[in-house]
């Protein structure tokens, strides 16, 4: 039995990891409303089976019955990010035919991120949808290809993708499927016939980026986010700028009385002045100026350094201190030397604090028994700053995650029923003594 119910765990743990990945969906048509602006989810939803073929069927339904399948062997929401300029803004993206399909398009819809499973089964819901199977269409039948509006039809165009052990990079690969793409669209458009197009994976991918790719004014924070509405803290104020910070929430409490300065710090009624903010190749400081927090005026001031560490090979900037300066009081200074990151990374964390449920990356140094400071969604960069937009992040997060913690224990759960249920095996014994015809027999005592 716990060997049984060791494999049940097994399996379900398994079938649990099949289910967490996902990959993105991109959907359009020729004819207009055919998805809500509401139909979008929110930034970090994973779309389940139900919600896809909601979305699908809605679209078949209204839509014109020539249903194009972009099917791709692999990809994830990365290959935008790091290619293209669907989530990111890339000048030379390797999707031009897909953003300007999308762009064009009366009918949009961009999923990000969609069960793998569940776009998996893309083909065969479409295919029960329409009551056709699918056409598999390539280069050779593309130039052959013939609809007819007034008949449904399904074609499937598979797209190969590579992580770089062929001769050809990512990028290449994808762009070579953008142009198959663009041939295969511009086929319908001569011939006038009214679709529907989706183009999603198999299964995701792990991106592996060319390093001539990443040149640190390309370098964006794009992975499922929207620019962001409120723009950063920037020094200095006009031309280009050499620090940006930004937070959702800046809060400080003065003898447990809590001040929000968000508002103050950030967008039209921002009041903060970093004139006195400095910047060199070495060592650098924001200091945020507040005129009227409490009934004073209030000083954050962030010091940072860039260091070159011969281990790595690379700079490093780090934060060494922050302080909170008022008149008349001494300030107020907590050391911040676990916010450091690569000097071409910005550095960004979900909570900055110095309470210890937020973790206290903020340590008390010096005059801080009446302080306390909460930072959240906490990002900040100091060097190799080429536009108002941040590079790529850094995260807080350690390695060993709830989710690993999670998985190293049951791990070890199953390990010990293992080798209890194999211990158990290994000590069954035959029985010493058999009952003899020719001999006395056995006679058991029995109570009653």
């Amino acid at each position: 039995m716990a060997l049984q119910a060791a494999a049940l765990l097994l399996l379900g743990l398994g079938l649990v990891a099949a289910q967490t990945g996902q990959v993105p969906l991109l959907a359009w048509s020729s004819r207009s409303s055919l998805w809500s602006p509401s139909a979008a989810p929110h930034e970090g939803h994973v779309v389940t089976e139900t919600q896809l073929a909601a979305l699908l069927d809605s679209a078949l339904d209204g839509g014109p019955r020539n249903v194009l399948l972009f099917l791709q062997e692999k990809l994830s929401i990365e290959d935008f990010t790091a290619y293209g300029g669907v989530f990111g803004n890339k000048p030379d993206s390797a999707f031009p035919n897909l953003e300007n399909a999308l762009g064009a398009a009366p009918s949009s819809l961009v999923l990000p991120s969609v069960d793998w499973f569940a776009a998996s089964a893309v083909p065969a819901f479409l295919k029960a949808k329409l009551g056709i199977s699918p056409l598999h269409v390539d280069q050779n039948t593309l130039q052959e290809l013939r609809l007819n509006a007034s008949l449904p039809s399904l074609l499937l165009i598979r797209l190969p993708y590579t992580t770089g052990s062929s001769l050809m990079a990512p990028k290449e690969v994808l762009t070579s499927n953008d142009e198959i793409l663009g041939q295969v669209l511009s086929a319908l458009q001569s011939e006038d016939v009214p679709y529907t197009a989706i183009l999603t994976a198999l299964r995701p991918s792990r991106v592996v980026r060319d390093v001539s790719d990443l040149a640190p004014e390309r370098l964006g924070r794009q992975l499922l986010q929207k620019d962001t509405v409120v723009a950063p803290v920037r020094f200095p104020a006009t031309g280009t700028p050499q620090i940006l910070f930004w937070a959702s929430n800046v809060s400080v409490a003065i003898n447990d009385t809590w001040h929000d300065l968000t508002n103050l710090t950030f967008g039209d009624r921002a009041v903060v002045d970093v004139e006195e903010s400095s910047w060199s190749a070495n060592a650098s400081e924001l200091v945020l100026k507040y005129p009227d927090v409490g009934g004073k005026s209030l000083t954050i001031i962030f010091r940072m350094t860039n260091i070159f560490y011969p281990v790595s090979a690379r700079h490093w900037f780090t934060i060494h201190t922050v302080e909170l300066v008022r008149p008349s009081n001494p300030p107020a200074i907590f050391n911040a030397t676990q916010v450091t990151a690569p000097s071409n990374y910005s550095f960004s964390c979900a909570h900055v604090s110095s309470l210890p449920a937020s973790e206290a990356i903020l340590v008390p140094s010096s005059n801080t028994s009446h302080w306390k400071v909460l930072f959240t969604n906490f990002q900040i960069q100091s060097y190799n700053v080429t536009s108002e937009k941040f590079s790529y992040a850094s995260d807080c997060a350690g390695f060993f995650s709830p989710g690993i913690w999670m998985g190293l224990l049951t791990s070890l759960l199953l390990v010990a029923i293992f080798t209890y249920g194999l211990h158990m095996v290994m000590s069954l014994k035959t029985m010493d003594r058999f009952d003899d015809p020719k001999g006395p027999t056995i006679s058991v005592p029995q109570t009653e």
